[in-house]
């Protein structure tokens, strides 16, 4: 999974695919030390695809937001609506616990546009990181808070 994510990046070196690999899993395992310490009551789960491991998706919910660690989707399942739907649904939780929905991501992340068009917006660029928020539209007026006609 996480190899999948890394194979642009690392198909201009000049390494065979055995240190490609090596250096992969060598990422990986720091990686996942630090969200295992970092996110010490955050869910880890694997996204199924008509029970086919499709990808992973780890979040912390935190009393003040939802916070997305990380989305990975393996290449075969992207561009396919499941990431839409996993993150609708994120954005729905956010909703009714009215939460903001905040996730890192990197400035050259092509799920960057994806991000945009369900309504995150800036909140801190962190250089490399792009740190993104999303909120639920505040109720518009009612009915009852509507003026009274003279």
């Amino acid at each position: 999974m996480y190899a999948s994510t890394r194979t642009e990046e690392l198909a201009p070196l000049a390494w065979t695919e055995e240190e490609k690999a090596a250096f992969l899993r060598m990422q990986f395992a720091a990686q996942h030390r630090y969200y295992q310490q970092s996110y010490t009551s955050s869910r880890f789960d694997v996204v199924l695809v008509d029970g086919r491991p499709a990808g992973r998706l780890y979040v912390a919910r935190w009393p003040g937001e939802v916070r997305v660690v990380d989305i990975a989707l393996l290449p075969e399942f992207r561009r396919r609506g499941v990431g839409t739907a996993l993150l609708r649904t994120l954005l729905e939780e956010g909703a009714e616990r009215g939460l903001p929905v905040r996730i890192h991501v990197e400035r050259r992340n092509p799920a960057l546009a994806l991000y945009e068009k369900l309504g995150f917006r800036l909140l801190e660029d962190r250089g490399v990181y792009l740190f993104l928020e999303w909120r639920a539209a505040a109720p518009g007026p009612t009915d009852s808070a509507r003026p009274e006609p003279a």
